[in-house]
């Protein structure tokens, strides 16, 4: 059976120029499929919040919901790595309650690491789970948590401050233990210049092609959904949405048409049987 990719597999594979391939999931048959597709990583992002709870930001994701979708991916892919997100406002807080919160993740959702947004302001709090032995992946760049602060989803590093302040953040996260850095929608130099600069591994979304992996969102990358938005930094691979909707749209009709159930569909008694059934009901009428 496949085991997870351990945290000194990672650093090989960014050493040996070996491509990081992680995909989101958020139950059971995604996670599985995800599997059994060669994924090395999972992600259960907060990003559930908007693909399938229906929300505008990943803000109102809480903590039970983050745990309550990891135990379902857990299930449905025990040989994968799995890293999941810290909700709004469960970090931040302190070592101690962030340890609290990161716990649960990995105690009830089964997860194998957690992952924070932030640059060196987290530093203490990623040494206090580490040292606890809860692995954790960083996440710079566009921080979906603060996109109120920030004023929308726009490239990170474009300037030369903003460049510096990312890759500073960079180095204080990987000297703090995290075992990774996400990297998303940053500037395709200037993440290609955190990547060498980092001893661990970078996984960009939307951040060019000179990250150490690649992560992109089920729901896109399949166009999974009826309001699935094209962006510029996702490949879409396949149009299921508009299969599942034709699918959909084929099974009313027959229903309303009665075309569906035929009579392969349904299960009949034997005439022995049918024909007591009907004499005690109707007195052998049958009509």
């Amino acid at each position: 059976m496949k085991k997870p990719l351990t945290l000194p597999r990672l650093r090989t594979m960014k050493k040996e120029g070996t491509p990081i391939a992680m995909l989101t999931a958020y139950d059971y048959p995604s996670a599985r499929l995800a599997e059994e597709a060669g994924v090395d990583l999972i992600l259960v992002g907060d990003s559930l919040g908007n693909v399938v709870l229906g929300y505008d930001t990943t803000v109102p994701v809480t903590l039970d919901d983050m745990i309550y979708h990891t135990r379902a991916v857990a299930r449905g892919a025990p040989g994968t790595m799995i890293v999941t997100d810290m909700p709004f406002a469960t970090y931040r807080l302190g070592p101690e309650a962030t340890l609290r919160n990161a716990a649960r993740i990995m105690q009830e959702g089964g997860a194998h690491a957690v992952k924070m947004e932030g640059g060196a302001e987290l530093a203490e709090e990623i040494r206090r789970l580490t040292a606890a032995g809860i692995p954790v992946l960083g996440h710079l760049g566009l921080t979906p948590q603060s996109v109120l602060q920030i004023g929308g989803y726009k490239v990170q590093g474009k300037g030369p401050d903003e460049a510096e302040k990312l890759l500073a953040d960079a180095k204080a996260l990987q000297e703090a233990g995290a075992f990774g850095v996400v990297l998303e929608l940053v500037a395709e130099q200037v993440a290609a210049l955190i990547s060498r600069s980092l001893d661990i591994p970078t996984i960009g979304i939307g951040a060019g092609r000179g990250c150490d992996g690649q992560v992109l969102v089920f729901h896109d990358l399949v166009r999974y959904g009826s309001d699935i938005r094209d962006k510029r930094f996702v490949k879409t691979y396949a149009d299921v949405g508009a299969t599942i909707r034709t699918a959909i749209s084929d099974y009313v009709a027959d229903v309303k048409t009665k075309r569906f159930p035929e009579e392969r569909h349904g299960f009949a008694l034997d005439e022995q049987t049918a024909q007591s059934l009907s004499d005690s009901l109707y007195g052998g009428d049958s009509r």
